[in-house]
């Protein structure tokens, strides 16, 4: 394995490849997948799950991967990825092997890592729509459900896990899962899980895979520093490349505005008013997303919101709704950028300015997908127009300006109380807004830097203890469950004796 250094960034070796493949849209829309080396079944499922056409990333990735090639494929998001590996997967699932039953398990034989629960709660929903006979035929492994119902899937013996680097990784340490059989391994969303500091994770998962094995990493982005720790786990990859993967797509009308900080909030329901569709709004922090949801509220809208420190079942519900139309709005901090997939999306607006050039463009990829028109919006405050500037020059793209209007209402967020009117003023004081200043990463709360006076009746506490306590609490482990292990040799694979020797 290699070893990731400055030389290495700044004049790295090219990656050897075996062929190059670029797919228009004109040339994809030509194919069925009826046209691609599939079985007749593959074929009458896909139909039946409304695939009929692929994408030109589809259409470049499936007949390489169905003849056991590794992949190394960039392609901007909402282009249909998921099924450019998941075609070549179910068929090679099926060709080498059968689910298992209460008499004969199968080993994990298929493998798929995900940086996000909703990314990879997607890639299984689609698995579903191919082959809804075989439910527990794949299991999903990621935080935030419960680690005992996700050991006794395991034990069942599915040919397919579809997992977080994190959750994996444990399950790995613990022995609650054996991926020495595995066939065949994606990384998907690759840029976005070096981004998370999953990379340590992701080596030691695949220092536990066969060597023999087909490998497909796909990726929104491909820099010098992707390619060098990519190129570990590929052998001789197909290049599959799909458009410009480093800006955003040219069916995303792009806009700025000039507006004030405090007028932000009328801006925006100054466009929901006027415009139609769906709206997925981005804020920087956890915090400043419920609050642009409890204000959006009050403005009478259909809110949702999702971010890091919402409970798994309060991101599914809010993802759902919004998904379904139940609520036109949804905001969100960075961790859905990557993890939403819902085509009929008409606006994204950048509420706050993105952390990157990178951020920036997988956030504006949740609109204008699958052929769809979108609209972006970023609210820019006068001091922060030589950060928009830099995006321009950066993505070398170039938004259409305009200028808030200067009467749009101001937004009261530390409006004075008039303690004089005591049991009104005391009421409001109690009912005031608090404020905790959240770390978007990794979710640690600061105490809030003025705080009310106590009144006299408070109970008293002793010099040498702090004024406030809080208390954390984790779950705990349970005992960890040894998944049940196949018994038989790996099935015969497509690739020639001399590709696994080279492994």
């Amino acid at each position: 394995m290699s070893t990731l250094t400055l030389e290495s960034i700044l004049n790295p070796e090219p990656m050897q490849v075996s062929r190059h493949i670029t797919t228009t849209p004109n040339e994809a829309a030509t194919l069925c997948f009826t046209s691609f080396d599939i079985s007749d079944s593959l074929k009458a499922r896909l139909s039946a799950a409304g695939f009929v056409h692929p994408t030109p990333v589809q259409a470049g990735a499936i007949p390489p991967a169905l003849e056991g090639e590794d992949i190394l494929a960039t392609a901007s998001t909402g282009t249909g990825k998921t099924l450019s590996f998941l075609i070549p997967m179910i068929e090679r699932l099926e060709e080498i092997s059968v689910p298992s039953t209460r008499g004969k398990k199968s080993p994990v034989l298929a493998l798929i890592l995900l940086p996000t629960r909703e990314l990879a709660m997607q890639v299984l929903d689609h698995f579903y729509k191919i082959c809804p006979s075989q439910k527990s035929d794949a299991v999903l492994v990621c935080g935030g459900l419960s680690e005992n119902t996700q050991i006794e899937q395991i034990s069942r013996g599915p040919r397919l896990l579809v997992a977080t680097p994190g959750r994996l990784e444990d399950f790995l340490r613990r022995k609650a899962v054996s991926l020495k059989d595995v066939d065949m391994l994606v990384l998907d969303e690759v840029d976005r899980m070096l981004d998370m500091g999953f990379l340590p994770s992701i080596r030691r998962i695949v220092s536990a895979l066969p060597r023999d094995r087909q490998t497909m990493c796909y990726s929104a982005t491909l820099d010098a520093n992707i390619r060098e720790i990519v190129k570990d786990y590929v052998q001789a990859p197909v290049r599959v490349e799909i458009g410009t993967t480093s800006r955003p797509s040219d069916s995303v009308e792009l806009r700025v505005y000039t507006v004030m900080q405090d007028q932000k909030l009328a801006q925006l329901d100054k466009m929901l008013t006027e415009e139609e569709g769906t709206y997925l709004v981005f804020s920087r922090t956890k915090h400043g997303a419920d609050r642009i949801g409890r204000k959006l509220e009050k403005l009478g809208h259909q809110v949702e919101i999702i971010h890091g420190d919402r409970s798994q079942s309060q991101r599914t519900a809010a993802l759902r709704n919004f998904a379904t139309g139940r609520s036109r709005i949804l905001v969100a901090t960075d961790v859905a950028a990557r993890g939403i997939d819902v085509s009929h999306i008409a606006h994204v607006v950048n509420y706050d300015l993105p952390n990157g050039s990178d951020d920036f463009v997988h956030r504006i990829g949740r609109t204008g997908r699958a052929g769809a028109r979108g609209i972006a919006t970023t609210f820019v405050t006068p001091l922060e127009k030589g950060d928009a500037l830099k995006l321009e020059r950066e993505l070398k793209i170039k938004f259409a300006w305009t200028e808030a209007d200067k009467n749009l209402a101001k937004e009261e967020r530390n409006r004075p109380i008039d303690l004089t009117k005591n049991a009104q003023g005391l009421d409001d004081l109690l009912q005031m807004e608090t404020r905790s200043w959240k770390n978007a990463d990794s979710g640690a709360q600061e105490s809030i830097s003025h705080k009310p006076r106590r009144s006299g009746g408070d109970t008293q506490r002793s010099s040498g203890r702090s004024s406030g306590s809080s208390k954390n609490s984790q779950a705990g482990h349970s005992s960890p469950a040894r998944a049940h292990r196949g018994n038989s040799a790996r099935p015969a694979g497509r690739r020639s004796s001399s590709r696994r020797s080279s492994r």
